[in-house]
């Protein structure tokens, strides 16, 4: 193997135009934004919207390790010392741990790879040691020739569902900039941003090693998610509509539970946006940037 080096020049050179994440704010803000949405998200009844809405935020805003305090927060209910002592509650804490990483995950088809490895780096750092043992380290998306049929019609019917009525038409206008192009997202689409098979979980659910659902987020959730990862990405007006209509979509599906049934409403809708813009401007808040408000 070639033993390669850098030059001086090169690493000079890769130190240039703003390479590193950006820092987590103060503690005491943090706690204060994250304590204001999940207050009004609880109001709501609303806090796996929460969860999975501040968890996509964040690792598009690239501030890693927010996400090692968002799930300290989430299973702590404060950031701060109150000088009582918080015992772990496991069952509870993995449940969240297992949304966090799923969101994340599903992340990656709407702002790529990079930043979302970092985030779930610094989110499994963070981790509670019993709570790593107690997350699945088993694989349930690869694909192999007795389920790449499955994944591919959980895709086109996951695509139907957030395009309609004019998912055909941009199959076909995506497939034309690539042939692979429309057949790649359709996969990811069965893959990763379609729930899995089983049961989907919530915030006040439970899960441990044993559990076969773990961390399986809901068709709406899925939404959730682009909806976050492209408001907090900015710059991608159409694919944020496409994927709020998705949303909103999304209370035709059967069986909602009342969380997904008021998230998919328009209020519902109106209010994630609101709640991503806060988490944008309440972790930016230290940064000296006036991020502009929504007005609706």
């Amino acid at each position: 193997m070639a033993n390669v080096k850098m030059t001086p020049t090169l690493k000079q050179l890769l130190k240039l135009r703003k390479p590193d994440v950006l820092p987590s704010p103060s503690l005491a803000q943090l706690n204060k934004v994250f304590s204001k949405t999940f207050r009004d998200a609880q109001s709501k009844k609303a806090e796996t919207g929460w969860l999975v809405a501040s968890t996509s935020t964040l690792v598009t805003a690239n501030r890693p390790s927010t996400l090692g305090h968002l799930y300290r927060f989430a299973t702590r209910s404060s950031l701060l010392e109150d000088g009582k002592h918080i015992s772990l509650d496991l069952p509870t804490a993995v449940n969240k741990a297992a949304i966090m990483r799923e969101a994340a995950l599903k992340s990656v088809i709407f702002i790529g790879v990079p930043r979302v490895i970092l985030s779930l780096a610094a989110l499994h750092e963070a981790l509670d040691e019993d709570v790593k043992k107690a997350l699945r380290t088993d694989s349930k998306r690869t694909a192999q020739p007795d389920n790449i049929e499955s994944i591919v019609k959980r895709g086109k019917a996951l695509w139907n569902g957030i395009y309609v009525p004019f998912e055909d038409k941009l199959y076909d206008k995506l497939g034309a900039y690539h042939p692979d192009f429309i057949k790649f997202i359709i996969q990811c689409y069965g893959s990763v941003l379609s729930p899995l098979p089983g049961a989907t979980k919530s915030y006040g659910h439970t899960s441990g090693l044993e559990d076969p659902n773990q961390g399986n987020l809901s068709r709406a959730m899925g939404s959730v998610v682009g909806m976050a990862a492209l408001r907090a990405e900015g710059g991608v007006g159409p694919q944020l509509i496409s994927h709020t209509f998705g949303l909103m979509k999304a209370r035709v599906v059967e069986d909602l539970n009342e969380e997904d049934k008021w998230l998919s409403s328009d209020e519902g809708t109106e209010w994630m946006l609101r709640i991503v813009d806060e988490i944008l401007d309440g972790v930016s808040a230290e940064d000296g940037v006036d991020m502009p408000k929504s007005k609706l």
